[in-house]
């Protein structure tokens, strides 16, 4: 795989994880809500008009753009092993922004999974 190709399949994985954070930020913002009928409305309301969750879709949709072009050149088997790249940013932003807890056992499990990374790019 070329530089070119990682750097696309990249913003890939970051577009999703940057998503994935953005939820995250705006479910804080929303809080803890009860899931029942009388309340889907309302709470279906306030993650409409929150900003980080429009954010977050916005991510999502350039995200899958942005895939559909990497398929269009890589082999799926290929592709989308790398979206484990997103495990790593995503457990060192919420560590970073939201104050999360990571053990040393998960940051073994993100070394795994960086090495496995790393293998199936040289394949």
């Amino acid at each position: 795989m070329n530089a070119r190709l990682f750097g696309l399949i990249l913003i890939g994985v970051l577009l999703g994880a940057t998503g994935q954070l953005f939820f995250k930020a705006g479910t804080n913002r929303v809080g803890k809500f009860a899931f029942r009928r009388d309340n889907i409305l309302p709470m279906g309301w306030r993650f409409a008009t929150e900003p980080r969750i429009a954010a977050g879709l916005v991510c999502y949709v350039l995200g899958v753009a942005v895939w559909i072009v990497i398929l269009s050149r890589v082999e799926v088997s290929i592709a989308y092993p790398m979206v484990s790249i997103g495990y790593v940013v995503n457990t060192v932003a919420a560590w970073y922004l939201f104050g999360e807890v990571v053990t040393r056992l998960r940051l073994v499990g993100i070394a795994i999974i960086a090495v496995g990374v790393y293998i199936l790019a040289q394949s």
